[in-house]
């Protein structure tokens, strides 16, 4: 049961990036709690119906292990990809904090690649696969998947995905960097105190590493990489400058 009014935390991508680890770091933290059970993800916001069911219905049916925590986490990574997810959620939560996790799209491409490939939903080698979704889109049932399980290429293009969010929840809209995660435990502490949590209080993070539970990855030709990093250069320079830093990849 929920003794307080709690603030609200969407953490809406991108997949492959890192989302999970990030959930279970935020989820450890005494001041939050995350959505139950964890998978499938609630994705409420891709759904009009379900958003138009109110905030009661949200909470009883995610947070009923909710006690005092200050904010209630939802981690649903196709919130990034749906420009209608940022109003329903507005318009039933009112404020919220909005995290989306990024990592280097062309290794998130390839890791994109190997969980479609794990779950039978692609049969493409790697390389005819990425070359495809760079000439168009791929055809996808949506009776399977809330979103395109080939779009390896284009749904890095991160900023595209970013906007329709940062339009609604303009100040509270984080981007965590999954390379800077990793490697600096300030990052995660900066993102508690951006959340109003004491980071002070929070246990160690989860210390798995990031999307390598299938071995080692497979390697991209030196063609194909030059495509990928053209492809990306203009996208990756609109999120630096969205930013105002230099991307660590």
């Amino acid at each position: 049961m929920i003794h307080r009014r709690p603030g609200h935390l969407l953490v809406i991508g991108a997949q492959r990036s890192g989302s999970s680890y990030l959930s279970k770091a935020l989820d450890a933290h005494p001041q939050i709690t995350m959505a139950r059970p964890p998978w499938p993800e609630p994705k409420v916001f891709c759904d009009s119906d379900q958003a138009a069911r109110g905030l009661e219905w949200y909470h009883a049916t995610w947070f009923a292990h909710a006690r005092d925590e200050h904010l209630l986490g939802d981690k649903s990574t196709s919130y990034l990809e749906d420009p209608k997810a940022p109003v329903r959620a507005a318009d039933m939560l009112g404020e919220a904090q909005v995290v989306a996790v990024l990592r280097d799209p062309v290794q998130r491409a390839v890791s994109n690649w190997r969980f479609s490939t794990r779950h039978g939903l692609e049969t493409r080698p790697l390389e005819v696969a990425l070359r495809a979704d760079l000439e168009a889109e791929q055809p996808w049932d949506r009776t399977r998947t809330s979103v395109s399980p080939f779009a390896y290429v284009r749904r890095g293009r991160y900023l595209e995905y970013l906007e329709p969010w940062t339009a609604t929840f303009p100040g509270t809209t984080h981007v965590v960097l999954t390379e800077e995660l990793l490697a600096d435990p300030a990052v995660l502490d900066g993102l508690f105190r951006d959340l109003g949590v004491d980071p002070g209080v929070a246990p160690a993070p989860p210390g798995e590493p990031v999307n390598t539970s299938l071995g080692d990855p497979p390697v991209l030709s030196d063609a194909l990489v030059g495509t990928l990093q053209s492809y990306f250069e203009a996208s990756n320079a609109a999120l630096g400058a969205h930013l105002g830093r230099t991307l660590p990849w």
